[in-house]
């Protein structure tokens, strides 16, 4: 069974999948961070390909960065500024090279929670 890792942002304020949010992918290691990618979700929130599958795999710290302060200013004026939420960072490890590591999102202007998914 091939790894992969795989993300899904929903928009909980508006009550939609997130479309259009950036989100990067960092590796995280004792003395440097390295950018691995950057996506753009889909109209159903997504990204069109796992941010990482089978040969990409590596055992390790990672990081997701979900631009939602940039993707609640195109919906919306009525937010301060600066946002109250703006990159949101999710650290995750990556043990098993074989699983499937699903880190959705659910995000507002106010709040966000994440999960291990399926």
């Amino acid at each position: 069974m091939e790894g992969k890792l795989t993300t899904h942002v929903l928009d909980t304020a508006n009550g939609c999948p997130a479309a259009g949010m950036t989100i990067e992918l960092w590796k995280l290691e004792a003395q440097k961070h390295e950018k691995v990618s950057s996506h753009i979700t889909n109209e159903d929130g997504r990204t069109d390909g796992p941010l990482l599958q089978a040969d990409t795999m590596a055992v390790g710290s990672y990081e997701l960065l979900f631009m939602a302060g940039p993707y609640f200013a195109q919906k919306t004026d009525l937010l301060p500024s600066p946002p109250f939420l703006d990159a949101i960072p999710i650290r995750f490890g990556i043990a098993d090279l074989t699983a499937h590591y699903h880190v959705p999102l659910l995000v507002s202007p106010w709040s966000y929670s994440t999960y291990r998914g399926s």
